[in-house]
């Protein structure tokens, strides 16, 4: 099949866009209104953007009325937010914090989810149950035209200035999905849950390359203070992309 987006018609029961691009990580966010009133909602359209400092995104369509998601004006007003891991054994939590329910209402409430307060930035409950937790300060929005009513969407971008792991979700020092069993957005109402990994390392790469792809910011420090040579650069225009 093959049809162009807004001029002419896939003729599937079901639009098959958001079912191309899987599986997307949860953007499961929390903010405080400028008021104090705690949020907390999960964005199907998140991702991390650069490792050092580290950058995450999250995109926001507007509601079926025009207005501003919460999240997004909570995160503009305070500057910051926090992202938590959805896991398996939170997915049911997760669900419930998607309603959209009115403006004031805690969503930590609603699902029985217990509050822990960021460390550095000030005042943004974290999902307490959540093994893996971002706190960001907000950076900058780019707002994406769309067709009404909801297709305008807002991309939230903020950076990582603190983050938090559960010590039993590591595995040799290294992060088990295993042990967190994230879940994912696939298409439709569909779902993923990641229970197993395997490794590729590309071949004939060198060392610089490798800790980019690993995003290693400790030996990024290091290699800037030693200099880059002539070969990796040609490697890293190579890996352009990964």
């Amino acid at each position: 099949m093959f049809y162009q987006p807004g001029t002419t018609d896939h003729n599937l029961p079901h639009d098959p866009f958001k079912a191309c691009v899987v599986p997307r990580p949860i953007g499961w966010i929390s903010t405080t209104s400028p008021t104090g009133v705690s949020n907390l909602a999960p964005y199907s359209q998140f991702n991390n953007l650069t490792f050092d400092p580290p950058y995450v995104m999250f995109s926001s369509n507007q509601t079926v009325t025009g207005e501003r998601k919460d999240t997004v004006v909570n995160a503009e007003s305070t500057g910051t937010f926090v992202w938590n891991l959805a896991t398996w054994e939170l997915r049911e939590a997760m669900n419930m914090t998607a309603q959209q329910f009115p403006y004031g209402v805690d969503e930590f409430e609603k699902a029985g989810l217990s509050k822990e307060l960021s460390k550095v930035v000030r005042g943004v409950p974290m999902v307490k149950e959540s093994p893996v937790r971002f706190e960001c300060e907000y950076h900058s929005t780019v707002r994406l035209p769309g067709n009404p009513p909801m297709g305008t969407v807002d991309v939230v971008i903020g950076k990582v200035v603190a983050v938090h792991i559960d010590d039993r979700v590591l595995t040799n020092g290294l992060l088990d999905v295993k042990k967190t069993k994230p879940i994912a957005r696939c298409g439709y109402y569909q779902y993923a849950v990641v229970e197993d990994t395997f490794e590729m390392v590309i071949p004939g790469m060198s060392e610089d390359v490798l800790y980019g792809l690993e995003g290693n910011a400790r030996r990024n420090g290091q290699r800037a203070k030693e200099g880059l040579p002539k070969q990796a650069e040609e490697q890293l225009e190579g890996a352009e992309g990964l």
